[in-house]
């Protein structure tokens, strides 16, 4: 077997049963969360013996290992459970499956995710590879001050200072990022104009500073050298000898802040109140709405694993050493 298949099939079982534990902490976190949806739908005033009722309806009731089995049984059959948000103690189910929740939230969260990283990557590698580049100049230290900024800043705090400035002081964008699901595609890129710019402030400093941090490691190397004495311009000793084989970190730092996007965006989706799976969760965790919360928090885990077994299949293709084992 090709070395490339094999690790790849080694890193999607490790992943498979990496989900696995993390479904196990997802369910035990959420077990332990305060408060019950059965007290919040029926207030203090409900006696146990509606409580109870009410709890063996919603199958609260089972215990907490036939509970786990039968909502992991379900997943594997591509069912995410039916949403709580909806039941009442009159008997009325007005609830909808996890599913048609879930989707159109995962669809914008994706959307701003994507809209984020066609922005950050380019130009996180074009200030990794110029400041290499121009390295110790007036140019590489603005950039290294600038990236540092931005990273002690912790996201909320981006998003607040942008919507001061862009959206009150300037207005030019709008605070909130209220999209819906027929919105044409440039009203919806305004619309989101302000939470993309967040995340690519936040995003653009790590990877900028990986990038040139792997590249200035590999201007240490002999055949750079060698590169050099044969006259090679500079351009193309980043271009044709060094960015080749500064991928592999590059990849899985691009790759870390792509999960970030789709899993660390719950801040950002909650200052401006984007309609994402982010927010999704908040409101199911207010609510005590499990399914949702436990739906939510797995589509988290599971974007985080696959994407870290991305940036390991381009860190063996692009290291021939990997290919080729002795």
């Amino acid at each position: 077997m090709h070395p490339v298949v094999s690790t790849v099939l080694q890193r999607l079982g490790l992943g498979a049963i990496t989900l696995f534990f993390v479904s196990l902490i997802i369910f035990a976190s959420i077990s332990m969360l305060p408060g019950d949806f059965t007290q919040a739908v029926l207030g203090q005033a409900a006696t146990e013996e509606t409580v109870a009722a009410f709890r063996k309806e919603l199958g609260l009731d089972l215990p907490a290992w036939q509970r786990y089995f039968d909502w992991i049984g379900a997943i594997a059959t591509g069912d995410l459970g039916t949403s709580f948000s909806g039941r009442s103690a009159s008997g009325v189910d007005r609830s909808r499956p996890v599913a048609d929740l879930v989707a159109p939230r995962l669809w914008n969260t994706l959307f701003l995710a994507s809209m984020t990283a066609l922005i950050a990557v380019p130009l996180a590698l074009f200030l990794g590879i110029t400041t290499a580049l121009k390295r110790n100049s007036v140019y590489d230290r603005l950039a290294n001050a600038t990236t540092l900024t931005t990273i002690s800043f912790p996201e909320f705090f981006v998003a607040y200072i942008l919507i001061v400035v862009l959206a009150s002081i300037f207005p030019v964008f709008p605070s909130l990022a209220n999209v819906t699901a027929d919105m044409p595609l440039g009203e919806r890129l305004y619309k989101t104009a302000l939470p993309a710019l967040t995340l690519t402030l936040v995003i653009v400093a790590h990877m900028m500073r990986m990038t040139r941090a792997a590249i200035i490691n590999l201007l240490a190397s002999p055949y750079i050298e060698m590169a050099r004495l044969k006259g090679v311009s500079p351009t193309n000793v980043i271009l044709k000898h060094a960015l080749p084989n500064a991928w592999a970190p590059i990849a899985t730092v691009i790759a870390f802040n792509l999960a970030y996007l789709v899993v660390g965006v719950v801040v950002v989706e909650v200052v401006f109140v984007y309609p994402g799976i982010g927010q999704l969760m908040v409101d199911a965790v207010t609510s005590r709405d499990i399914p949702v919360v436990q739906a939510c928090a797995l589509i988290f885990a599971a974007t985080y694993i696959l994407l870290n077994l991305l940036a390991d299949v381009i860190g063996i293709v692009t290291n021939p050493r990997l290919l080729h084992p002795r």
